[in-house]
């Protein structure tokens, strides 16, 4: 059974989160990634910046939904979650839109257990964590890789 030590890409490319967005954007292009891992100055891992959190950038804020009772307002959504997305379209910086404490896999991680992360909570981008260390990334490309092989 292959695992993610197998499939992963070691030595990923990383960024700060101190990075502009633009420059993140840029290199997400020009390496055909979905995603890559953050990680702070001291090299842990911080969060996962990918793709769609860079196009929420582009997005329309949605108001939220409000309950009227004896001439007062009660939201039907957390005001936190309006400001993440307000955060998220308003970024600069990749700490701002990147995803935070993302869920990571282990090398020994089977690739059906990645399969089933990819499909089930839409994560194209895992970082392979051993010893609290980042050593590589399990992307989509990678897991489909498999399947041309087994041809």
């Amino acid at each position: 059974m292959l695992k993610a030590k197998d499939i992963m890409t070691s030595g990923a490319l990383t960024l700060e989160p101190e990075t502009e967005i633009g420059a993140a954007a840029k290199l997400l292009l020009d390496k055909h990634l979905n995603g890559v891992p953050v990680v702070d100055k001291a090299g842990e891992l911080v969060g996962v910046i990918c793709q769609s959190d860079l196009v929420a950038q582009q997005k329309s804020i949605s108001m939220p939904s409000l309950f009227t009772i004896l001439d007062g307002f009660i939201p039907l959504s957390s005001n936190d979650d309006l400001e993440r997305e307000v955060n998220k379209i308003a970024a600069t910086k990749v700490a701002h839109a990147m995803t935070p404490d993302p869920v990571t896999v282990t090398p020994d991680t089977s690739i059906e257990k990645i399969a089933d992360l990819m499909v089930e909570r839409k994560l194209y981008t895992l970082p392979v964590v051993e010893d609290g260390k980042l050593i590589g990334v399990v992307g989509k490309e990678d897991v489909l890789k498999v399947l041309t092989k087994a041809k």
